[in-house]
């Protein structure tokens, strides 16, 4: 009888050990992937997938574990308003998309990242590797500016942007957001006196003393969206 008992019991220690290792090992995979996409989320941006600004601030230093120059490249989409005014905001935002996979590509084709700061402006980050700024700098602005056929109120439709585009090559052991981030700002504010233009930023150009580039824009100012980036509505 007791031998009986032992065994019985022994079994039901078992399958209650069994049930708790499984049980242990859901729920380290469930925290394992909660962990997962909150990190990606705190990296990316939740519209376009691509890195957000704390995701390319690491992409930098990433970078600047190894010396090397790297190419800046700051791109802001010209008239972007003026698409959300006409077609809507959600026409807008299928925009945007459109626009930061062919960023994507370009900036994959080149090793670099890519990356949605806010609104309709975008960054990139490439190791220099002997790539031609300028010329680097002309592929992301024919590539913006291709034809993008979307479907607005069921009807396929073709949206035509053009971007103003900053570009810096700076050492990989520049400031992020002092040095690589201005300069390639300062060049895309030159490019803006062009639509539709690329700009390489020389120690002789600067920003006029009214253009605050680094606090909040005016497409910046509203509250933000569910997603918590600025609205597309509110990109200038």
């Amino acid at each position: 009888m007791f031998t009986t008992l032992a065994v019985i019991a022994t079994i039901a220690v078992a399958l209650a050990f069994g049930a708790w290792a499984r049980h242990m090992i859901a729920e380290t995979r469930r925290l394992s992937a909660a962990l997962t996409d909150a990190a990606w989320q705190l990296a990316h941006d939740p519209l376009t997938g691509l890195l957000n600004r704390a995701g390319l601030s690491a992409a930098h230093t990433h970078l600047a574990t190894t010396p090397q120059p790297i190419i800046v490249i700051l791109i802001d989409l010209d008239g972007f308003k003026a698409v959300n005014d006409t077609h809507g905001h959600d026409t807008g935002d299928d925009l945007l998309v459109e626009i930061a996979d062919r960023i994507e590509e370009l900036a994959d084709l080149h090793g670099g990242v890519a990356a949605r700061l806010a609104g309709d402006e975008y960054a990139v980050l490439l190791p220099a590797h002997g790539h031609e700024p300028a010329r680097t700098a002309e592929g992301f602005v024919a590539g913006i500016a291709a034809p993008t056929r979307l479907f607005v109120d069921g009807d396929l439709t073709v949206i035509n942007v053009t971007a103003s585009i900053g570009v810096a090559l700076v050492d990989s052991t520049d400031g992020f957001t002092d040095t690589a981030l201005h300069r390639a700002d300062i060049a895309m504010y030159h490019a803006k006196q062009q639509r539709g233009t690329h700009r390489i930023y020389r120690p002789e150009m600067r920003m006029p003393r009214n253009t605050e580039r680094y606090g909040l824009r005016r497409r910046d100012q509203r509250p933000a969206d569910n997603d918590g980036q600025p609205g597309a509505e509110a990109a200038q």
